[in-house]
């Protein structure tokens, strides 16, 4: 019983911002160029200060920096639509009626992590306006300005154009949404959803698939992939071109690969139909 309790009351390291300055030093990051960054902040154990050290410790490394500040709860299920949508049209009855209208201080999704609904809430900070999958960006305007209803991702393209890299801080590819962005260049299949806005309905297309096989790509990338750890947290920092050019060839190579396993995925069950009828 005392060897239980004492693992239970073991302190959590405390992570200073002098020791995430140090720790993502070690990626040797350069500052002129952009940062997509994806964010555990629990990852890291205890950080003193939460999650604006984690933020000053990236601007005290790079100059422009962009996080995903999507807004699920937006998302309306119409009653019919398009075939092959990986969608069940008619389920939302009760879903519809807890949507929410969009509006550009709606915080993000909680799934997104307390640091990127931090980055979204700093003044200086501009968000893109798409209803379910918007970027904050600082210093990041031609990003942030390049997403359209038709191109969400089209921000990750020009962090990629820019020489930017992808920093996942305690998280891994699963939550890497520059994948999605390569898996649309290389002609996968994209969806369409429904977002409630003060202006109505409005449909979304270029919504991208499942991301719970994306970390199938750690292998591939392990030769661009620079790493450090903070804490409890591993931290690592990919070049976002590079990275992109990878997941494209694998795609050529292998058109099922990055897909899930789960039986029940509609979405990659759909890009799977896709395939084998082409």
């Amino acid at each position: 019983m005392t060897g239980e309790q004492g693992e239970h009351n073991e302190q959590k390291p405390t992570v200073t911002f002098r020791e995430m300055v140090n720790g993502l030093r070690q990626l040797g990051l350069d500052r002129a160029r952009p940062v997509i960054a994806h964010a555990s902040l629990a990852s890291f154990g205890e950080v003193r200060g939460g999650a604006e050290t984690v933020l000053g410790a990236i601007f005290g490394l790079v100059d422009a920096l962009v996080m995903p500040v999507f807004t699920f709860k937006t998302m309306i299920t119409p009653e019919d639509g398009p075939e092959n949508n990986a969608i069940q049209y008619g389920s939302g009855k009760d879903t519809n009626q807890m949507a929410e209208f969009f509006k550009p201080g709606m915080p993000a999704d909680r799934m997104m992590g307390a640091v990127a609904e931090a980055l979204r809430q700093r003044s200086a900070v501009r968000r893109s306006s798409h209803p379910i999958l918007s970027f904050a960006g600082y210093r990041a305007d031609p990003a942030i300005e390049a997403q359209t209803m038709a191109e969400p991702l089209a921000p990750v393209g020009v962090l990629a154009e820019q020489g930017g890299w992808v920093l996942l801080l305690g998280v891994d590819h699963t939550v890497n949404t520059s994948i999605h962005y390569a898996e649309k260049l290389s002609g996968r299949k994209q969806f369409i959803r429904w977002a409630l806005t003060p202006e109505g309905v409005r449909e979304c297309p270029g919504f991208p698939g499942c991301s719970d096989g994306f970390q199938a790509l750690a292998p591939l990338v392990e030769g661009i992939t620079r790493r450090a750890q903070i804490g409890t947290a591993l931290v690592q920092a990919l070049p976002l071109k590079e990275m992109i050019t990878i997941v494209k060839n694998k795609l050529a190579a292998e058109p099922q690969a990055l897909l899930c396993g789960r039986a029940d995925c509609e979405r990659c069950n759909a890009v799977r139909g896709e395939l084998i009828e082409s």
